[in-house]
C-alpha cells in the first residue's frame, strides 16, 4: 500500500505540533468527531495535512462552496504531489432544476449545462477511490448526491493486455456498452475512433490517447500517445477502461426497472383519479409513457434520474449511493476513510438543508403529475445518513458552531500563529451623533474622534489609513447599502467599489486583485467578506451597524470578519454600535483572549510579528500574458490565422483552457472556455448561447 508522504518547505509551528499530535491521537483512540479550533492564518490546512500524513488513509475533505474546494485541492496537491489529490464538485456549468408553481400555474423545464472537464475530474475521483489508497478527494457539498453504484461502475470496466486474444468488433460493441462514444473527428474524454486494426481511446478520466494496436487476432500494442502534439508517451502492457457515465444498468435490471416504473404508474393514475385529479391523471400518464417509450428504444431519456430507484433496484426511501460509496472499507464491513469538514460552521448548515429544499421541490412536481412518487427518491443524503456513511470526522473552524461542539470528543485549539501576526485590535463607536462614546480596548482620548455619525467617523478613518498607506474594508447589512456607501465613498474622494452575490464571479475576481494593487482604497461589501478571503493590504474594517444581531451580525460572522484584519501587523477593526450586543461581546472577549495568549508566545520565543508578504496573483494575469497581450501585439498575425486556419486557435484556447484545470485555475478554464465558445459561434458550432450561473 502507498504511504502518504508530506513535503513542504516548512516545519510545523506555533500550535500546530500540539493541535497534530492531539488530532491524531483523538483518531487513533477511535475518536468519532474532534474539531479543531485554528485562527485564520494558524495554517488548518497545513496541520491537517501532517494528521493525513500519519494516519495514511484515504480522506475526504468537504468544503462549501466550488472555489474554496479548488483552493483547498490545490494546497493538498502541493502537500502531496505524488499522491491522487482529486476535485469533485457539481459538473454544471448552469443549472436550472424542474419546477412547478401552482400559484402562476408554471412549469419550468430542467435545464444544464454539463463542464466537461469538472465530469472527466470527477470520474477520475472515482476511478482513483476504486483503484489505490493513497487518495485526498476535496469535494463540494454535492458527495451527497446520487452518483450510480459503485459496484456495477467498478464491475463494467474493460481489462486489456499485449497478446491477449482480441478481435475489433467486440471491442468496439463492449466501449459502445460502457457508453463511450464513436467518433471520426478529434477525440474527447469518453470517446473512440477506429481505422483498420487501429483503435484509438481517450479514457473518461484522461487527456491522453490509447492507441491500440491488433495483430493476428490479438492485441500487439499499447501506446500512450498525447492527443495535440501526437508525442508518444509511453507503451504500456495493460490498462483498465472505466465507463464512461456513473449510472451503469446491465441489461436484465433494464427490463425488470421498466417493468416496475409501469407498475408505479399504473398504482398512481389510479390514486390521482381517486381523487378527481384529471388533468394530473392525463398529465403524468403522457409524459411517463413518453419516457418508458424512449428508454425502451435508446435506453436514455431527458429526466432519467428521476427513475434511478427503479434502476438501481432501491426500495421506497432509501438513500442513493453517493460519492462516500466509492471509499473504502475493511473486511469487516468498518469505514475507513478520513472526513474533513473545513469551515464547518457553514458546510454542515449546507449538508443539513440539502435534502429539504429538494423535497420540498418534487413534492410540488409530484402532487400535480409530472413526476411519480418515486422521483422523490432522486435526492441528497439526510444529514443522518450522511453520518452513518462517513467514519471518523475533523471539523475545522475559526469559529465552530454549537454542534459541533456538543458532539466533538476533543476539541484542539490553534491560537498560535507561526508568523507572530496578533488579532487586530478592537473598538466600538457609536452609530449616531452623541456625546456618548464606548471604546473598549483602546485608551485614548475620546475627543480625538469626532461625533458626526458611523459614516462620518469611517470616513474620518479611512482618510488616515490611506495616508499611511493601507487599505480599508467597510461591511454593510445590505446590498442597496454597500452600492449607495460606495458612491457616497467616491463623492468625498475615496476612491472606493463593492463586492456583493450580484457581481459575476470573474468581475468579483478583478475586483479584488484591483484593491490589492492599491487601484482604490476601499472595498465595501456584505457578507462576502469573510470566509476565504486573504488580504494581507488591509490595515482597517469598519463593520456598520454592528449591534443590529442576526446572521451578519452574529458572534461567528463578527469573529470572521474582524479575522480579515489579522494578516497586517497595523490591523484594527471598528464596530459601530449604540449598544454591545451578546454576539459582540463575544466577540470581543474571544478576540481579546487570542491577543493575549498570541503576544506571550511572542514574547517568550522573540518573535516580532511581520506582515504577511503574499503575491497579488490574479486569474485574469494568466490571460493578460497568455491570449491579450499577444491579441494587442500580433493582431494581425491572430486574424490572419484565424481566417485561414479557425480550427487551430480553437485548439490553442483548448490547451490553454486544459493547463488552466491540470493546475485547479477554473476561473481561468472558464474564461478561456467562453472565448472558445465565441470563436466557434461564426464556424456554426454551439451556436445557442447559455446563461451561466452566478456563483
Amino acid at each position: 500500500m502507498a504511504v502518504f508522504k508530506l513535503r513542504s518547505h516548512y516545519q510545523p509551528a506555533g500550535d500546530q505540533p500540539i493541535a497534530i499530535e492531539a488530532l491524531t491521537n483523538g483518531l487513533r483512540d477511535d475518536k468519532r468527531f474532534q474539531t479543531l479550533l485554528g485562527v485564520t492564518g494558524s495554517g488548518k490546512t497545513f496541520t491537517m495535512a501532517n494528521v493525513i500524513e500519519r494516519m495514511n488513509k484515504p480522506t475526504l475533505v468537504i468544503a462549501h462552496n466550488k472555489t474554496l474546494a479548488a483552493q483547498l485541492a490545490q494546497e493538498y496537491q502541493e502537500f502531496f504531489p505524488n499522491h491522487a489529490v482529486h476535485y469533485f464538485v457539481s459538473y454544471y456549468d448552469y443549472y436550472q432544476p424542474e419546477a412547478y408553481l401552482p400559484v402562476t400555474d408554471t412549469y419550468i423545464e430542467k435545464d444544464a449545462q454539463i463542464n466537461a472537464e469538472i465530469d472527466r475530474l470527477r470520474h477520475a475521483s472515482t476511478q482513483s477511490l476504486l483503484t489505490r489508497q493513497d487518495v485526498i478527494i476535496v469535494a463540494s457539498v454535492s458527495c451527497i448526491y446520487g452518483l450510480g453504484s459503485p459496484e456495477e461502475y467498478e464491475k463494467e470496466n474493460i481489462r486489456l493486455a499485449v497478446g491477449a486474444p482480441m478481435s475489433r468488433t467486440k471491442l468496439l460493441h463492449q466501449l459502445v456498452s460502457i457508453f463511450f462514444e464513436r467518433t471520426t473527428a478529434d477525440l474527447s474524454p469518453g470517446q473512440f475512433r477506429s481505422l483498420g486494426n487501429r483503435i484509438e481511446i481517450m479514457p473518461i478520466s484522461e487527456k491522453f490517447i490509447y492507441l491500440l494496436e491488433i495483430i493476428d487476432g490479438k492485441l500487439g500494442n499499447i501506446t500512450k500517445i498525447d492527443p495535440v502534439s501526437q508525442k508518444i508517451l509511453g507503451t504500456l502492457q495493460d490498462i483498465f477502461l472505466f465507463p464512461a457515465k456513473h449510472f451503469i444498468t446491465d441489461k436484465n435490471q433494464k427490463e425488470s426497472a421498466l417493468k416496475s416504473i409501469r407498475l408505479e404508474l399504473d398504482l398512481r393514475l389510479k390514486e390521482l383519479e381517486a381523487e378527481g385529479k384529471l388533468l394530473e391523471v392525463e398529465r403524468l400518464k403522457r409524459r411517463t409513457n413518453y419516457d418508458l417509450a424512449m428508454m425502451q428504444e435508446i435506453g436514455y431519456c431527458s429526466g432519467i434520474e428521476n427513475y434511478s430507484r427503479h434502476f438501481s433496484g432501491k426500495k421506497t426511501g432509501e438513500p442513493p449511493e453517493t460519492l462516500l460509496s466509492y471509499f473504502p472499507h475493511t473486511a469487516d464491513g468498518k469505514l475507513d476513510f478520513l472526513t474533513i469538514i473545513d469551515e464547518s460552521h457553514v458546510t454542515l448548515p449546507q449538508l443539513r438543508g440539502m435534502y429539504a429544499g429538494d423535497q420540498a421541490r418534487k413534492k410540488t412536481l409530484v402532487e400535480y403529475g409530472f413526476r411519480l412518487p418515486s422521483a422523490l427518491d432522486n435526492r441528497p443524503l439526510r444529514i443522518e445518513e450522511f453520518l452513518k456513511r462517513v467514519g471518523q470526522m475533523v471539523f475545522t473552524s475559526a469559529t465552530p458552531a454549537d454542534y459541533e461542539r456538543e458532539v466533538s470528543e476533543n476539541i484542539v485549539e490553534q491560537v498560535i500563529r507561526p508568523t507572530g501576526l496578533i488579532d487586530p485590535e478592537v473598538v466600538v463607536l457609536p452609530i449616531r451623533a452623541s456625546p456618548r462614546l464606548v471604546r473598549l480596548g483602546r485608551k485614548k482620548d475620546s475627543s480625538s474622534v469626532g461625533y458626526g455619525g458611523q459614516i462620518a467617523d469611517f470616513i474620518a478613518q479611512t482618510e488616515e489609513e490611506i495616508k499611511k498607506g493601507g487599505r480599508v474594508i467597510a461591511t454593510t447589512l445590505t446590498k442597496k447599502m454597500a452600492e449607495d456607501l460606495s458612491v457616497y465613498l467616491k463623492e468625498k474622494n475615496i476612491k472606493a467599489e463593492y463586492v456583493h452575490s450580484d457581481v459575476l464571479t470573474i468581475e468579483r475576481i478583478k475586483i479584488l486583485t484591483a484593491f490589492r494593487r492599491g487601484d482604490f482604497d476601499c472595498l465595501v461589501g456584505v457578507n462576502l467578506l469573510r470566509e476565504g478571503l486573504d488580504l494581507p493590504e488591509v490595515t482597517f474594517i469598519g463593520i456598520l451597524d454592528a449591534d443590529k444581531e442576526g446572521f451578519l451580525r452574529s458572534e461567528t460572522s463578527l469573529i470572521q470578519i474582524i479575522g480579515r484584519a489579522a494578516r497586517n501587523v497595523a490591523g484594527r477593526v471598528v464596530l459601530y454600535a449604540e449598544r454591545v450586543t451578546g454576539s459582540m461581546q463575544y466577540a470581543l472577549n474571544e478576540t481579546n483572549r487570542r491577543r493575549k495568549l498570541q503576544m506571550a508566545y511572542n514574547e517568550k520565543h522573540g518573535i516580532t510579528p511581520q506582515t504577511i508578504k503574499k503575491t497579488i496573483h490574479d486569474i485574469t494575469e494568466h490571460l493578460e500574458s497568455e491570449h491579450d497581450k499577444a491579441v494587442r501585439a500580433n493582431v494581425v498575425l491572430d486574424r490572419e490565422i484565424f481566417a485561414k486556419n479557425p480550427e487551430k486557435l480553437i485548439k490553442l484556447k483548448e490547451k490553454e483552457m486544459q493547463a488552466a484545470v491540470k493546475i485547479l485555475d477554473f476561473e481561468t478554464a472558464a474564461i478561456l472556455r467562453d472565448e472558445i465558445r465565441a470563436l466557434e459561434t461564426p464556424l456554426g458550432k454551439n451556436g445557442k448561447q447559455k446563461k451561466t450561473r452566478r456563483n
